[in-house]
C-alpha cells in the first residue's frame, strides 16, 4: 500500500472536518476522555496522592482540609479535592471517579481552544483546533490523570480566552467571567492562575503600544469582588486553622521554592523547554515550523499575536524555574497548540504532510513495541526497583492489535479524494485513541500492579498496614486506609521496597510481587 494518494492529490477536496456533525465531534471527544478511565490503576506519586487525599476527605467528612495518610497536605488547594471526593461520593472509590474532574476539565480546554479559533478564522480551524488539542501527547497524559494540572489548564485557558475577549471589544461581562476562572484556578494550584493569564494581557499591551489600557482591565470592582468572593474564603479559612504552618507548607515551599530551589529532583538546564515542549506537541510538532515561519503574518493579527505573548511569557518563565516538570510547559504550549491549529487548517504543503504522516508512525512504532521499550529502560536504569518492574513487564499489546492499528492508519493516509489536514487528523484521532485504551494502560499496569495487588492481599487479611522504606501513597486508596510512614510494630504489615530490606531487618515476608513485598515483625 502505497502513500500515492497523499502525493499526488489533483485538487483540494471537501474537508470531510467541514461535514462532520457537531453532535458527532463532542461523541469523539467524549469518547475519547470518558471512556476506559479505569482502565489503568492509579500512577504513583502524584495520582496516588491526589487520589487518596480525596478519599480521606471524603471518609472523615472534614472538606475544609486535606490529609494523605492521616498527616496534614498541603501541595495543593481545595478545589481538585472537593471535585475528586465528590466523584467517589457519587460513583464509588475507583480510578474513573477521581479522574473524571480532570476529564471533564480536558474537554472544557478542547472548547477553549476552539472559541480562540473561531475569533479568526472558519469553520475548519475550529474543527482542528479541537482535534489538535485533543490528541496532543501532553493534554493527552494530563487530561487522564488525577491531578489538578488539566483543571488548571481549562480554566487558565478561559481566562485567557476572556481577557481577550475584554480586549477585543471592551466587555465588562468577559472581564469579570474572566476573573472568576482565575479565582477557581487560585483554588485549583495557587497563583499561578493568575500569573500567566496576567503576564501574557501585560505582555500583549506593551507589544501592542496599549499599556494605558491596564488601568481599564485592573479597574473593574466587581472583576475584583468576583475573585475574591471566589478565592479568600477557603484561604482565610486555611491560614485561621493552620496558621504559619499553611503559609510555610503551601505559600512558600509549594511555590516560592519551586520557583527558586529544585524540588524532588525535578531539575534541569535551559534547553530543557526546548526539548520538551516540542514533544508535549506530539504528533503536530512539525506544525510548528509553520508558526514559526509565519510570524510575522501571526504577530500582525491581534488575537494571534496575544497567542504569543501568552505562549512566550509562560514558557520563558518556567524555563527558569529550578524545579521543572513537563506539565508546567503546557501553560505555554496550549496557545502554540491553537496556532499549529490554525496552520493545519490551511496545509497545502505535501512536505508538511509527510512530517505530520512521519511524526505521526514513529509515535506509533515507539508506543506499539511497549514491552522492547520497556526492556531498553531497564538496562539504563540504575534504580534496582524499576529495573526489576521494567525487566519483569507484562507482555505488550498482540501483534494482531498493533497490525490492526497499523493497518487502520495506513488506509486513513492513503484514502483517496482527502485532503492532507483531514488525514493528519484522522490519523491523530486514532493514534489518541491507541494510546489512551491500549498503550497507557499497559505502561500503568507495568509500574503499578505490584502495589495494587499487595494492598487487595493486605485489605483481605484485615491488619493494619504503615508503609515502611518506599512512599506508594496508591496502596492507601485500594486499601481503603491511610498507611503512614513507619516502621511496622507487632501485629502490623508493612509495605515495603524488597531492594530496601536489610538481612538484620527481623520481619517475614507475607507476600511480594515484583519488586515489592508486604512484611510482618517476626514475633
Amino acid at each position: 500500500m502505497s502513500f500515492r494518494p497523499l502525493l499526488n492529490a489533483p485538487q483540494e477536496p471537501r474537508h470531510l472536518l467541514d461535514g462532520l456533525p457537531s453532535w458527532l465531534w463532542v461523541s469523539l471527544l467524549m469518547a475519547l476522555w470518558l471512556l476506559g478511565l479505569d482502565s489503568a490503576p492509579l500512577l504513583d506519586v502524584d495520582e496516588g496522592a491526589f487520589s487518596e487525599a480525596s478519599r480521606e476527605m471524603l471518609a472523615s467528612g472534614d472538606w475544609g482540609h486535606t490529609t494523605l495518610n492521616g498527616a496534614d497536605r498541603f501541595d495543593k488547594p481545595i478545589l481538585i479535592y472537593w471535585l475528586q471526593s465528590l466523584g467517589l461520593a457519587l460513583f464509588g472509590v475507583t480510578e474513573a471517579a477521581t479522574r473524571l474532574p480532570s476529564a471533564c476539565a480536558a474537554l472544557m480546554w478542547c472548547l477553549a481552544a476552539v472559541r480562540f479559533a473561531q475569533l479568526w478564522a472558519g469553520q475548519r480551524a475550529e474543527r482542528s483546533a479541537a482535534a489538535v488539542i485533543a490528541t496532543s501527547l501532553g493534554v493527552m497524559l494530563i487530561g487522564r490523570a488525577a491531578t489538578a494540572d488539566a483543571l488548571l489548564n481549562a480554566l487558565m485557558c478561559w481566562a485567557c480566552l476572556d481577557l481577550w475577549r475584554h480586549l477585543a471589544d471592551g466587555s465588562r461581562v468577559s472581564l469579570r467571567r474572566a476573573f472568576l476562572w482565575m479565582g477557581l484556578g487560585v483554588l485549583t494550584k495557587g497563583p499561578v492562575a493568575c500569573l500567566v493569564p496576567g503576564a501574557s494581557v501585560l505582555v500583549y499591551l506593551l507589544a501592542s503600544g496599549q499599556l494605558g489600557r491596564l488601568r481599564q482591565v485592573l479597574g473593574d470592582a466587581w472583576a475584583w469582588a468576583i475573585f475574591f468572593g471566589v478565592a479568600a474564603p477557603w484561604y482565610a479559612y486555611a491560614l485561621h486553622r493552620h496558621g504559619m504552618a499553611f503559609v510555610d507548607g503551601f505559600i512558600l515551599q509549594h511555590n516560592v521554592n519551586r520557583f527558586l530551589q529544585t524540588r524532588e529532583g525535578h531539575g534541569g538546564q535551559a534547553h530543557y523547554t526546548l526539548i520538551v515542549a516540542p514533544l508535549l506537541a506530539l504528533p503536530w510538532t512539525p506544525l510548528l515550523l509553520s508558526v514559526l515561519g509565519n510570524l510575522r503574518a501571526l504577530w500582525s493579527e491581534p488575537v494571534s499575536r496575544f497567542l504569543l505573548c501568552w505562549s512566550g511569557f509562560a514558557l520563558l518563565f518556567f524555563t527558569f524555574s529550578s524545579t521543572k516538570l513537563p506539565h508546567y510547559l503546557l501553560y505555554g504550549t496550549t496557545p502554540l497548540l491553537i496556532l499549529m491549529a490554525e496552520a493545519l487548517s490551511r496545509l497545502r504543503s505535501r512536505g508538511m504532510a509527510w512530517a505530520l504522516a512521519s511524526c505521526q508512525l514513529l509515535l506509533f512504532a515507539g508506543l506499539s513495541w511497549s514491552q522492547q521499550v520497556a526492556g531498553w529502560l531497564a538496562t539504563q536504569t540504575k534504580d534496582p526497583l524499576y529495573r526489576t518492574l521494567l525487566e519483569t513487564a507484562p507482555a505488550g499489546p498482540p501483534w494482531w492489535q498493533v497490525a490492526t492499528v497499523c493497518g487502520l492508519w495506513l488506509a486513513v493516509w492513503c484514502w483517496p479524494r482527502r485532503s492532507h489536514a483531514e488525514r493528519a487528523v484522522l490519523g491523530a484521532l486514532l493514534g489518541a485513541f491507541w494510546v489512551v485504551h491500549g498503550v497507557l494502560p499497559w505502561w500503568a499496569r507495568t509500574l503499578q500492579s505490584p502495589v495494587h495487588e499487595l494492598a487487595e492481599i493486605a485489605h483481605a487479611r484485615g491488619a493494619e498496614v504503615v508503609q515502611w522504606r518506599t512512599r506508594q501513597p496508591s496502596f492507601a486508596f485500594y486499601l481503603g486506609a491511610p498507611t503512614p510512614s513507619r516502621e511496622p510494630m507487632p501485629g502490623q504489615l508493612a509495605l515495603v521496597r524488597k531492594d530496601r530490606l536489610k538481612p538484620e531487618d527481623k520481619v517475614v515476608v507475607v507476600a511480594e510481587r515484583r519488586g515489592f513485598a508486604l512484611v510482618e515483625p517476626k514475633p
